[in-house]
C-alpha cells in the first residue's frame, strides 16, 4: 500500500521524517488546503500536523498523550476549518484511529459516540467550543503554523484502523464503523483510475468533514494525490462559481446542492460557464434527481458523475469519466469491488436486464474491518465475505448499477410488485408543479403496502391536485407503481448530508 500521504512524506526536508521509497513531493510549496482565505503549503502542512502527531505518539506516563502503548483513539471535532484538515492527517501519520465527531450532534448521541469509542483525547481547533459531553477528554489544540515537524513511527500496517466513523442508527445507537487504512488507499486510488483523479486537480466543496464524503474523498484524496482542495467552509452557489472561475477542476456536493446550482443557473449565466469549464462535477451520498441533471446538461452543456459508496464500504462504483454518462445510474463496479445482487433468500441475481431488482452485496479492500465492540452487528452485516448493504438495485445490459433505494424504506412491496421509490421520486420531480418529492409504502389492507407520495409543491398557493399527480406517473410507469395518496409539506426532513430521512416522515 505505501505511505497513504506520499506527497507528505518528503515535503519537509531534513525534519527527520520517515522515508517510503516513493518520489518526493514535485513542489513542497504547493498549496495542499485552502479554507477561504486561509491555507497551508505541502511543506506547511507536513510541519503542522507532523507536530501534532509527534504529540500524539510520544509515549510514558506525563511525557505524552498516550497512557501507554497502546495507539488508543483520538476524536476530532470535524467543523468545517483547516484544523479538521490537519488534525485528521496528524492522527493518520501518527497512526492513531481517529473519531470525526460531528459538531451538530445531540448531547445523548454525542455521549453515546465518546463513551463507545473511548478516545483517550480531543483534538480542536484553538477557538471551538466543545460540548459538555467532551469535558472529561485531554483537549489538545491543533495548530497550523509556527511549529516545527517532528520524527514519525513507521507507517502503520494496511489494516491498522484509521477511522471509526458512527453511522445513522436507525434502530438504536449509531455504531462505529472501523475503517483500515487499506481501505482508504484502495478507494482513492480506485476513484483516481475511474475519475483520471491527478496531483494537476483543484476540487472544490463545502461538504462536511466528520464523514466518508467530504473527510475521505474530499479532504485525504486530494493529498493522496499531490493535488489541491479549496473548502467553501459553507456551500453557497456563489462560492462554487469563485472557486470554479478561480482555477477549480473538480466539485463535489450532494443532490441538495446541485439542485440550489440548478435553480441559480437561471439567473447566473457566470455560474453555468464555471460548471462548464470544470473537467468533473460529482454527486454522491444519495440519488440526484434526473431533472436536476437535465437542467445542469442543458445550461453547461456537462454531465455531473454520480457514483455509490456508504461509510462501512467507502466507494463501490461509478460512472466512469472515460465511460458514459448515464443520468440515473451510478456506473460500475470500481477496480478491486465485487459486487452482486441477490433475492431476499440469498440467491444471486445473474440477470442484466435493467429490471430484476436485489440487493447489493460487496467485498473487497474497500470494505470495513467491523463494527467498534458490536461483535452481533458485524456477523450480521455479513453473508461470508460478502457485505449486505441494504440497498436495492436493478443491473443494465453493460452492467451499469440503477439503485432503486434503501430496502428498509425504498422497496415497496404491493400488489404482488416489487416497485423502487426512486423510480416513481424521479417522474414526480418532473412535474412542474413539484419541486420535492418522496415515496414511501404504508400497510395496505388489500395490497400489502399502497405507494404514498410526499410533495413539497412548487408554488404552495396553488398546489397540483392529487388526481394530476397520479396520472402523470401512470402515464409514464406501469399502473402499479402510481401513488395511492398524494401528501403535502411545506419542507421534506433531511439530515446533514442532504439525505431525506424517510422514517420521520411517518411521525
Amino acid at each position: 500500500m505505501g505511505s497513504l500521504f506520499p506527497a507528505l512524506d518528503s515535503a519537509a526536508p531534513g525534519s527527520g521524517r520517515r522515508e517510503t521509497g516513493l518520489a518526493p513531493a514535485e513542489d513542497p510549496g504547493k498549496v495542499a488546503l485552502r479554507f477561504g482565505e486561509r491555507a497551508l503549503t505541502y511543506r506547511e502542512l507536513a510541519e503542522a500536523a507532523g507536530a501534532l502527531a509527534g504529540r500524539i505518539t510520544a509515549a510514558g506516563p506525563g511525557t505524552g498523550l498516550r497512557p501507554d502503548a497502546d495507539p488508543g483513539r483520538v476524536a476530532l471535532w470535524a467543523a468545517p476549518t483547516l484544523e479538521t484538515a490537519v488534525g485528521a492527517v496528524a492522527a493518520l501519520l501518527a497512526g492513531v484511529p481517529v473519531v470525526p465527531l460531528n459538531p451538530r450532534t445531540g448531547e445523548r448521541e454525542l455521549a453515546h459516540i465518546v463513551a463507545d469509542s473511548a478516545p483517550f483525547a480531543v483534538l480542536a481547533g484553538p477557538d471551538d467550543e466543545l460540548p459538555a459531553a467532551l469535558e472529561a477528554l485531554e483537549r489538545v489544540d491543533i495548530p497550523v503554523s509556527g511549529v516545527t515537524a517532528t520524527p514519525l513511527p513507521p507507517e502503520a500496517g494496511p489494516d491498522s484502523p484509521a477511522l471509526i466513523v458512527y453511522t445513522s442508527g436507525t434502530t438504536g445507537p449509531p455504531k462505529g464503523a472501523v475503517l483500515p487504512r487499506r481501505a482508504i488507499a484502495t478507494t482513492l486510488d480506485a476513484l483516481q483510475d475511474a475519475w483520471q483523479w491527478s496531483a494537476d486537480d483543484v476540487l472544490v466543496h463545502g461538504l462536511p468533514l466528520f464523514h466518508v464524503h467530504g473527510l475521505i474523498l474530499g479532504i485525504l484524496g486530494p493529498l493522496r494525490r499531490g493535488g489541491q482542495v479549496r473548502h467553501l467552509g459553507r456551500f453557497t452557489p456563489e462560492g462554487v462559481r469563485r472557486e470554479l472561475t478561480g482555477g477549480g477542476t473538480m466539485l463535489f456536493g450532494v443532490p441538495t446542492m446541485y439542485h440550489r446550482l440548478a435553480e441559480a443557473l437561471d439567473d447566473d449565466p457566470e455560474l453555468a460557464k464555471a460548471l462548464a469549464g470544470a473537467r468533473l462535477l460529482v454527486s454522491g451520498s444519495a440519488a440526484l434527481p434526473l431533472p436536476d441533471h437535465e437542467r445542469i446538461a442543458a445550461a453547461t452543456g456537462r454531465r455531473v458523475v454520480e457514483r455509490y459508496g456508504m461509510t462501512e464500504t467507502l466507494m463501490n462504483t461509478s460512472v466512469r469519466v472515460d465511460g458514459e454518462a448515464r443520468p440515473g445510474t451510478v456506473g460500475v463496479p470500481l477496480r478491486g469491488v465485487s459486487l452482486r445482487l441477490v433475492e431476499e433468500d440469498g440467491t444471486e441475481i445473474t440477470a442484466l436486464d435493467g429490471e430484476t431488482i436485489g440487493e447489493i452485496q460487496v467485498r473487497g479492500e474497500n470494505v470495513f474491518t467491523e463494527y467498534l465492540n458490536r461483535p452481533d452487528a458485524t456477523a450480521a452485516a455479513f453473508d461470508g465475505d460478502w457485505f449486505r448493504t441494504g440497498d436495492m438495485a436493478v443491473r443494465d445490459a453493460d452492467g451499469h448499477v440503477r439503485i432503486v433505494g434503501r430496502k428498509a424504506t425504498d422497496l415497496i412491496k404491493s400488489g404482488g410488485y416489487k416497485i423502487g421509490a426512486g423510480e416513481i421520486e424521479n417522474v414526480l420531480l418532473d412535474h412542474p408543479g413539484v419541486r420535492e418529492a418522496a415515496v414511501t409504502g404504508e400497510p395496505d389492507p388489500d395490497l400489502g403496502e399502497r405507494v404514498v407520495a410526499w410533495i413539497v409543491a412548487a408554488d404552495p398557493q396553488a398546489p397540483p391536485s392529487a388526481g394530476d399527480l397520479t396520472a402523470h406517473v401512470a402515464s409514464q410507469l406501469a399502473p402499479h407503481k402510481r401513488p395511492r395518496e398524494v401528501r403535502f409539506l411545506d419542507v421534506l426532513p433531511r439530515n446533514d448530508m442532504g439525505k431525506i430521512m424517510k422514517r420521520a416522515l411517518h411521525g
